[in-house]
């Protein structure tokens, strides 16, 4: 059949919502990595891109049942869904493509005063680092973390800032979120659309007189 009948709008949709399946666990896969490197769970953003993620993972397997039996209402579904979806991905997206350092910085400052002594003690211990960040406006705070910090580096004379090393960690993670997300963002308005085209043709197995 020509590009465009009812069995390449099929092989379309399902390849694109594989694609998405694929994408999904991709950026949940990212997010937990970043999530999970000490404070940087603090930035919710993350928590935000791991929630398109799982939706995404979900509506693509909606979308390939919904594809590949040619069923109405859940293409419907799909759809709305999907559309959903988008805005929510094209604005962490952006929002992971715009938070600068500076911003940054705050976040973890604001996360760090708020901890305990202990939880300090073991993000210290799991990054191999002291104290947060050694600047003007958390000097004291940074000193008392040094004095109490009991990290593998420490009787080395030489340690790393946490902060230092998360804001590293942090901008990756955010850069390869926020671009990976914004891209596929827009292929998900071509599913809509594809979804919607399919949706009206007719199955050729199905009776000729049916109305789809």
């Amino acid at each position: 059949m020509v590009c465009g009948g009812f069995t390449c709008s099929k092989n379309a949709l399902c390849s694109l919502n594989v694609v998405y399946m694929l994408v999904g666990l991709l950026l949940i896969g990212v997010a937990a990595w970043g999530k999970g490197f000490g404070i940087v769970s603090s930035i919710h953003i993350i928590g935000g891109v791991i929630a398109v993620g799982v939706f995404l993972l979900l509506i693509s397997i909606v979308g390939l049942i919904g594809a590949l039996n040619h069923h109405q209402v859940m293409l419907f579904f799909y759809m709305v869904i999907l559309f959903l979806v988008f805005l929510f991905q094209f604005g962490v997206s952006c929002s992971c493509l715009a938070i600068n350092k500076g911003q940054q910085v705050k976040l973890l400052s604001a996360t760090w005063a708020l901890m305990s002594n202990d939880t300090r003690l073991g993000v210290e211990n799991k990054l191999n680092c002291c104290g947060l960040l050694n600047n003007n406006q958390s000097k004291e705070q940074f000193i008392e973390d040094v004095e109490l910090c009991n990290a593998p580096c420490k009787p080395t004379g030489f340690c790393f800032t946490c902060g230092d090393l998360m804001l590293q960690h942090a901008a990756e993670a955010l850069k390869i979120l926020g671009a990976v997300g914004l891209f596929f963002s827009f292929t998900e308005i071509l599913g809509v659309w594809l979804a919607a085209r399919y949706r009206n043709q007719k199955d050729p197995r199905a009776n000729p007189s049916a109305f789809l």
